[in-house]
């Protein structure tokens, strides 16, 4: 059995869980932006794009990007009204991109099911903690190009 086509096909799959994971920071940096500028706090396309960047990682990448804004309105505007409001955009972020852009992102990439993308983390979260979570994306990701690839050759004479 040759190994190269199976590299090949694990590295167009990582490939493409990458440009779907590129998409999702784009989409939530948006969000972040729009959101904290209309909430008016300092600083905003700075935490915006931190928020993005922290798309890659997951689980805590999301609230490394809420503490930038959140700690800005509390220090710099002494008062909780603008924290409440960031805390508020942050939950509705959270829930947009874990139910909705997430998905989509890797339905469209690897042809990942959404059902499969917000059960898997949850299962391998409990598993493996962490390291579930972590590697839950990108082993989808995997999973379903080898099987895509499968079905197509299924199909194929042999011999």
């Amino acid at each position: 059995m040759a190994i190269h086509p199976h590299v090949r096909t694990t590295a167009t799959a990582l490939k493409r869980w990458f440009v779907a994971t590129i998409y999702d920071a784009l989409a939530v940096g948006t969000m972040w932006l729009v959101g904290l500028m209309i909430i008016g706090v300092p600083w905003a396309p700075l935490w915006a794009f931190l928020g993005g960047a922290f798309q890659f990682i997951p689980n805590v990448g999301p609230v490394f990007a809420l503490i930038g804004p959140a700690a800005v309105s509390v220090f710099l505007d002494h008062g909780m009204e603008r924290f409440l409001y960031v805390l508020m955009l942050y939950g509705i972020i959270a829930l947009v991109d874990g139910l909705l852009l997430q998905p989509y992102f890797m339905k469209r990439a690897s042809k990942v099911p959404i059902w499969a993308s917000i059960v898997t983390p949850i299962v391998l979260g409990i598993l493996f903690n962490f390291w579930g979570v972590l590697i839950s994306a990108p082993l989808l990701s995997v999973i379903y190009t080898f099987r895509s690839q499968q079905k197509l050759g299924a199909g194929k004479p042999t011999g």
